[in-house]
């Protein structure tokens, strides 16, 4: 226990060294400016969710009538998709309605088992429409359509249809929890990528000019290693919160022209809290993971060299973390859940999906573990190969000490 607390103290006291010293250099206020471009490029790049848009916004209709009549508006609808502008809903066939038997169209609609968007019952001479109030308005024209069409006797007599609206629909609301879902998962991707590429040259300087020897020789190396992902961290918060209230300021500036956000499953408090731990573990991954291959860097020019594989891997994890939104129930979101680097993207756009509190609980222990696995491989890799290599070791480059071929040099 005293071994952990004395680790503990080292972290802390590197943590506060280094924080101050990041914070108060003159180059902070160009590190709290540099988001402006992130941000624009962020806009520019919203083709990202393109996949997950055409898995979500396809509606559904439900059918709630006579077995002949639904084939028949199935029939219509297969007939008229790709003749007519923009997208005819998806048919599916609810229950067989006779005419005359009573359907409970708003169950249908609040049932998540099957969800659907509107549900059409009656017959093809007189469809009904239950649906919520800017799905009808845009719907009663194609149910008269279809009916119409399906009528092969008067395909050009269009018939009246009654619409019955409701609040909303089980549909609706997994279709704004989805696309907040990809916005956290957006937001949590621009600001990892922004901020865990710092601690790639953390060491570089410190290891020019012996500082890092006289550390090594005073704290345990893996408490060196958590104090500077801490410093970090936490100067990556001091960034947010400015940009954070300068973002707010503009939005209550703009409230009223802002369209309203649909909520997670989670809530907004709770959906808040899990952004931010999930923030600060996927920071932590990521840094952990760049803390150990950049101590491995002895100039400048080797950590350029690195840069661009690592926002590869960051872009991979995210590309993948996305593709996963468009999977639910597949190995692809379970794998996406488990490894730990996309972890909390996946447990992010879960929580927007979601309501159970429980797995984050278990995604955040299990995360927490990965850091601290990977802190102890880091800085077992630092110490025996850079802080046991001489001046030969120290010619060679940085994919040599990776994989060991400096060790001879000791």
């Amino acid at each position: 226990m005293t071994g952990w607390t004395e680790k503990l103290r080292a972290a802390l006291v590197i943590a506060r060294r280094d924080f101050v010293a990041v914070v108060f250099s003159k180059t902070f206020i160009f590190f709290l400016i540099g988001p402006a471009f992130p941000v624009i490029v962020g806009g520019l790049a919203g083709s990202i969710g393109d996949k997950v848009q055409q898995n979500v916004d396809r509606p559904t209709i439900g059918l709630a009538m006579s077995a002949a009549d639904a084939g028949r508006m199935v029939a219509a609808r297969a007939e008229l998709d790709g003749r007519v502008p923009g997208t005819i809903p998806e048919l599916v066939v609810l229950a067989d309605v006779r005419p005359g038997e009573a359907f409970d169209a708003r169950a249908a609609l609040a049932d998540g088992a099957r969800p659907v968007a509107a549900v059409v019952g009656g017959t093809l001479d007189a469809p009904t429409l239950t649906a919520p109030r800017e799905r009808a308005r845009q719907w009663v024209g194609v149910v008269s359509n279809l009916a119409a069409r399906a009528r092969a006797a008067e395909p050009t007599v269009y018939p009246e249809v009654a619409v019955e609206e409701v609040a909303t629909s089980v549909a609706k609301v997994k279709t704004g929890q989805t696309y907040t879902a990809q916005g956290a998962q957006v937001l949590l991707f621009l600001l990892t990528m922004l901020l865990a590429g710092m601690v790639l040259s953390n060491l570089v300087e410190e290891k020019g000019n012996k500082i890092i020897e006289v550390l090594a020789a005073a704290i345990p190396m893996d408490a060196m290693f958590m104090g500077k992902l801490f410093a970090m961290l936490a100067v990556s918060l001091v960034g947010i919160a400015v940009w954070g209230s300068v973002g707010g300021a503009i939005v209550l500036a703009g409230a009223k022209s802002l369209p309203s956000v649909p909520a997670p499953a989670v809530g907004w408090p709770l959906f808040a809290l899990l952004g931010f731990l999930y923030f600060a573990m996927a920071y932590l991954l990521m840094g952990s993971l760049f803390l150990s291959i950049g101590g491995m860097a002895t100039t400048v020019r080797e950590v350029q060299t690195l840069s661009m594989p690592v926002s590869m891997f960051q872009l991979m994890v995210f590309f993948f973390s996305s593709y996963a939104l468009t999977s639910p129930g597949t190995w692809v979101e379970w794998f996406s859940l488990i490894f730990p680097v996309s972890s909390p993207y996946a447990m992010l756009a879960r929580a927007a999906q979601h309501g159970e509190v429980w797995p984050h609980v278990l995604a955040l222990g299990w995360q927490g573990l990965w850091v601290i696995v990977i802190v102890r491989a880091g800085a077992l890799l630092f110490r025996r190969t850079v802080m046991k290599s001489g001046p030969a070791q120290g010619r060679r480059g940085v994919w040599a000490r990776l994989f060991g071929k400096g060790a001879k040099a000791y």
